[in-house]
């Protein structure tokens, strides 16, 4: 059989780029003699380490000279639809730009691309990203996954953080609540959440309160305010690898999250999930079986016109103690 050599672009935030492998078992089942190239941003790369479907990974700002025969693209901005339309393959599919605009290389790629331009389609959608994805590379959507794949030094890094933390044999909630400050109402209000975590470790769970760089600041004064109450909770480096976070999710019970790139690592390591949508689709968000999905009551009347918008009212909506029964049932 020939070996094909297949080229795939996901630049994106690394929740895309961590949703989009699901795309690789299905090319190998397709190909099974291919050759998979990855190009992402460099932030990017340390997710694809290791993994045994992807057989090299490039740096979106290399010089790509060789040809493919098989280009999928699944990214509409500006610098993949750039590479998609210089680097040379005999079949393309995904996206490129015509005239400053994205376009689609096939019909197939056209449905999602309308959904980021028509707000009544991205409303009524019921598809989920991944599934769109699959259609984009025309291939069978069979609710495939793809793990992040941990090495030996990130379950390591994973370990000493238990022993330095104490959290030997205890039950794990890991909560992220994180977002890009494009979606301001996306993050649960701190009230709710402070709640949250006190009912929480009344009931005997143990956290790690997860973040990243821009959160440093908010937890600061969580963590203060809870430390306050006589309460201690761990918290990630919020200057960690992309697969040192993962680490440290993989050794959670339970995360509880935004919808956010906490969500989906931790889908992709096939952790039970609970995840809050306040102003974003919570039905282009496969669940495979792992996600309890806890939508605003007011979701629709958000998303996606007024997703930019920030709403004290909309983030209170959801309640700790909802989330905090969701937590006890899936833990029980």
């Amino acid at each position: 059989m020939e070996n094909k050599k297949i080229l795939v672009i996901k630049l994106g935030a690394l929740g895309d780029v961590v949703r989009t492998l699901a795309i690789l078992p299905a090319l190998k089942k397709q190909f099974p003699n291919s050759h998979i190239t990855w190009i992402t941003k460099k932030e990017a790369k340390n997710i694809l380490e290791d993994n045994i479907y992807i057989d090299k990974v490039k740096d979106a700002s290399e010089k790509i000279k060789e040809k493919f025969n098989i280009l999928y693209n699944f990214d509409v901005e500006p610098e993949a639809t750039k590479l998609a339309e210089e680097i040379q393959a005999d079949k393309k599919y995904g996206f490129y730009s015509q005239e400053g605009f994205p376009s689609a290389f096939n019909i197939m790629a056209e449905y999602y691309l309308n959904t980021l331009f028509d707000d009544n389609l991205k409303k009524s959608n019921r598809k989920t990203y991944q599934e769109m994805m699959f259609d984009v590379a025309e291939l069978k959507w069979e609710k495939q996954h793809c793990p992040i794949f941990l090495n030996d030094l990130d379950k390591k890094y994973a370990e000493n953080f238990i022993k330095k933390n104490s959290l030997e044999n205890k039950k794990l909630v890991g909560i992220h609540m994180g977002a890009s400050s494009r979606w301001p109402s996306k993050v649960w209000h701190k009230e709710e959440l402070k709640k949250f975590i006190v009912s929480l470790v009344k009931e005997g769970y143990k956290i790690i309160l997860f973040g990243g760089s821009n959160e440093i600041k908010n937890h600061e004064k969580l963590v203060s305010e809870i430390r306050s109450m006589g309460i201690n909770i761990c918290q990630n480096n919020p200057k960690n690898t992309i697969k040192e976070f993962a680490s440290l999710v993989d050794i959670c019970d339970i995360i509880v999250c935004a919808d956010s790139l906490a969500l989906h690592v931790s889908l992709a390591l096939k952790k039970p999930t609970i995840g809050l949508f306040f102003c974003t689709s919570p039905w282009e968000v496969e669940d495979y079986n792992l996600l309890v999905k806890i939508t605003a009551p007011a979701i629709l009347d958000f998303f996606p016109e007024r997703m930019n918008e920030y709403s004290e009212e909309l983030t209170k909506s959801i309640k700790a103690e909802q989330v905090l029964n969701e937590v006890k049932k899936l833990l029980a």
